[in-house]
């Protein structure tokens, strides 16, 4: 097996610019809009070769007009240099006069950026550039059982920065990407583009690993795209690879150009994927929590809550319901910004201190929670430990006590999400009319107090 880790380098941009009032105005913009980017620049076309030649370029902007020679001069010239023959060329200039739309693509330039537009307009153009065209990054993995041609493609992803994992057989590939899975909790594989020749030595050819990743591992052509590596120009064969799942393909003798735009291409695909499924998640995060304390929301409570309740695993599971008193109080004397720093800092310990379970805002200055793998003398004890915890942790540097209730599926079997909570709220009641700061429980017989606590009743605020 052979391995290569590169890692990426920082994002370099040339100006190349005639007028020293543009280059700084052009490069001040780019500094502002494009974050831990490095930005360069000169005046002429012969200084801007020898900085390509000294670093790792990945942009050129370039105006028509240079001290020594035209922009497309220069892209000719960064074309023709073999170290570099895939920086992305973008001429700005306020007058795309007709040599350079005819002349443009054959000199190797890439995009135009019309300086009418505006300077603000340039970072933005630049920004959206770097989006559409970024840097060939991802971790591939390569299957080549020829060394001949291994040597070759590894030559050229080696040279374009990319980290790569090339192994010679289909099987051995097939157990990295479970590993990777495995690894990831089944989630996403670890690698971001598969490479690999399509007829193999062995028992497994390319097209049955593509099958395999597709059919056994249900990982689609955007989650994990396939690039496959082909001797055989047979229309049939073409059609093989698309139905076994590839994305695309490419000719042997491999051509570099043509291998990197591929790469280039499907990795685009995959990163594009992972940013939408991270969006996603993001976006069903933000919906299951809430923003203010970072428990559960109450939406999740609902959807999860009865599935919580029975799963095998969660067996003895108990309801807590949990009001802070007098609450009103605080937000009428102290303000509602305080009254948030309470709810955010008591919200912040049951996280911490409940993070096996489910602890949610019920709504208001309401919490509850979802205690699993409790007995009734278990819970009860928590419970009580609890009350005495935030009466400790004085939230907000405030004087704070909480009326607890709770109920569990042990002493009330074949019971839903709603009727525990009801249970719980019963409860809850019966703490606060027996003068709050301590905890009941909803028994088999109705609503109980806890014999141990030895909590103090609440004399009732004025205000409250």
């Amino acid at each position: 097996m052979y391995k290569k880790l590169m890692s990426a380098p920082k994002t370099c941009i040339l100006v190349v610019d005639g007028s020293s009032v543009s280059r700084e105005i052009l490069s001040r913009i780019l500094r502002e809009e494009l974050a831990d980017t490095e930005i360069i620049s000169c005046k002429s076309g012969a200084e801007a070769m020898n900085l390509i030649a000294e670093k790792n370029v990945d942009l050129v902007t370039t105006a028509l007009l240079l001290t020594d020679m035209d922009g497309l001069a220069l892209s000719r010239k960064i074309r023709d240099t073999f170290q570099h023959p895939f920086v992305p060329v973008v001429v700005v200039s306020g007058d795309a006069d007709n040599r350079l739309l005819r002349e443009g693509f054959e000199a190797g330039v890439t995009d135009y950026f019309d300086k009418s537009n505006g300077y603000k307009a340039f970072g933005k153009f630049i920004q959206g550039f770097l989006q559409r065209n970024s840097g060939l990054m991802g971790n591939i993995l390569f299957i080549e059982d020829s060394r001949t041609a291994a040597a070759v493609v590894l030559k050229i992803l080696e040279k374009n920065n990319l980290k790569v994992t090339h192994v010679r057989s289909a099987e051995t590939a097939l157990d990295m990407v479970e590993q990777s899975l495995k690894e990831n909790g089944g989630n996403t594989p670890s690698f971001d583009l598969v490479i690999t020749d399509f007829y193999l030595e062995g028992a497994m050819t390319g097209g049955d690993l593509l099958y395999a990743m597709r059919a056994k591992y249900h990982l689609s052509q955007q989650e994990l795209p396939v690039l496959v590596l082909t001797g055989s120009d047979d229309t049939s064969t073409q059609v093989e690879i698309f139905h076994a799942g590839g994305n695309d393909f490419v000719h042997k003798p491999i051509v570099e150009e043509i291998l990197i735009a591929r790469v280039r291409a499907l990795l685009l695909i995959k990163h594009q994927f992972d940013a939408l499924k991270k969006q996603t998640e993001t976006m069903r995060w933000i919906a299951a929590t809430d923003s203010l304390t970072g428990v559960r929301s109450k939406r999740y409570l609902v959807d999860n809550g009865d599935e919580f309740i029975h799963s095998p695993e969660n067996q003895g599971v108990w309801a807590i319901l949990i009001d802070i008193d007098y609450f009103k109080n605080i937000n009428d004397n102290l303000g509602h910004i305080t009254g948030d720093h309470v709810l955010a800092e008591l919200g912040e310990f049951l996280n911490n201190h409940f993070p096996e379970d489910m602890a949610v805002r019920f709504g208001g200055e309401e919490f509850c929670l979802l205690v699993k793998n409790c007995d009734r003398e278990a819970i009860l004890k928590r419970s009580e430990e609890l009350r005495q915890q935030i009466e400790a942790l004085k939230p907000a540097g405030l004087e704070v006590h909480i009326s607890l209730g709770v109920a569990g599926v042990e002493e009330h079997p074949d019971i839903n999400l709603t009727q525990l909570i009801a249970l719980a709220d019963k409860a809850l009641y019966f703490s606060k009319e027996a003068g709050r700061n301590r905890v009941s429980i909803y028994g088999p017989e109705g609503p109980e107090p806890f014999p141990a606590s030895a909590a103090t009743p609440l004399p009732q605020p004025n205000q409250a």
